[in-house]
């Protein structure tokens, strides 16, 4: 299997977001990508600029990072359409993609739709989110780094600028060496622009430390907390382990009166795991729910409990009018 470092920049509308062209906030000017064997040596590259066929001006801040001008891109560039096939192509069959973040898979494919052209990716398509990757090695596995900080963190040289794709690729490579995914592999991540369409195609991922589900669309999130699946909490420990296990309810699902709910249970096993919902909308507006349960300790637990108490506090408040 292959690895394909991939890296795009994208312009937007200059006269701001309000004017965006519906389904196309962010529109591809440039691909750039590496292709590395499974020894991680570079075996091919790919880099070219795509002829702006919507937001035909430079929005001020993104011409201030990439440094491209339309009439270079025009001058330079090729058609969408006629770019991505000759990616594609280029990616061969046996890959995976590997990206610094979680966004550029989502823009390559909104773009994809937007020009009505029919290729498909691998469903679920999973990928290596290298940012992410970092943060498990080296941090806590939350905070989410530049790729410039990493960059410095690993004592890369700086030899050439950032915010041209084929030059940022060359950086997420030398990190990705860097890293020596080997165990890191396992914490591989799911792209969702393309979401379940049904029950049969919800996502169920058990990580090492974690549980992560995603369902399908749902009309409204009252909607989604009606489904037995959605708001299950089964111990995801024992399931991993084919036990079965009574885990008690300490505090069922509680929203924060947003698009978040949490969850506390006690497994006899495996003790606390806490559990959070997160709600989130379809292009068409409707909702789908991404779902991760736990194992923590203590003080993880008495966090859910404050929280818990916290929102009934102030809930308790606007009904006595008090504060307002």
């Amino acid at each position: 299997m292959n690895y394909i470092v991939l890296d795009l920049e994208w312009n937007q509308c200059p006269s701001g977001k309000e004017n965006s062209v519906a389904k196309l906030n962010f529109e591809i000017i440039e691909i750039g990508a590496y292709k590395l064997d499974s020894r991680l040596n570079v075996v091919d590259k790919f880099n070219e600029l795509v002829k702006p066929q919507v937001y035909t001006e430079i929005h001020s801040i993104i011409g201030g990072i990439v440094k491209y001008t339309i009439d270079e891109l025009n001058e330079k560039g090729d058609y969408f359409e006629f770019v991505i096939k000759r990616f594609l192509d280029w990616c061969g069959e046996d890959y995976i993609f590997c990206t610094w973040g979680c966004q550029d898979l989502t823009e390559l494919q909104k773009n994809i739709r937007f020009y009505n052209l029919k290729y498909k990716f691998d469903y679920p398509l999973c990928y290596l989110d290298l940012q992410k990757l970092f943060s498990i090695k080296y941090e806590d596995g939350k905070l989410r780094r530049s790729l410039e900080f990493a960059v410095e963190y690993l004592k890369i040289s700086k030899t050439i600028p950032f915010h041209h794709a084929i030059d940022d690729v060359y950086y997420t490579t030398e990190i990705l060496r860097r890293m020596r995914l080997g165990e890191l592999e396992k914490y591989y991540s799911i792209d969702l622009y393309r979401k379940p369409a049904s029950k049969k195609e919800e996502i169920h991922i058990v990580y090492d430390t974690y549980y992560k589900y995603i369902s399908r669309a749902f009309s409204s999130k009252e909607k989604a907390m009606l489904d037995r699946e959605v708001k299950a909490s089964r111990c995801y420990l024992c399931e991993r382990e084919n036990a079965t296990k009574n885990m008690t309810k300490i505090a069922n699902w509680f929203s924060d009166g947003s698009k978040t709910y949490y969850f506390l249970g006690e497994c006899e096993k495996h003790g606390f795991i806490k559990g959070k919902i997160r709600m989130k909308k379809t292009d068409d507006d409707r909702v789908y729910a991404v779902k991760t349960l736990k194992a923590t300790d203590m003080d993880g637990a008495s966090q859910v409990l404050e929280k818990q108490l916290a929102i009934r506090e102030k809930r308790r408040k606007k009904r006595l009018g008090i504060g307002e």
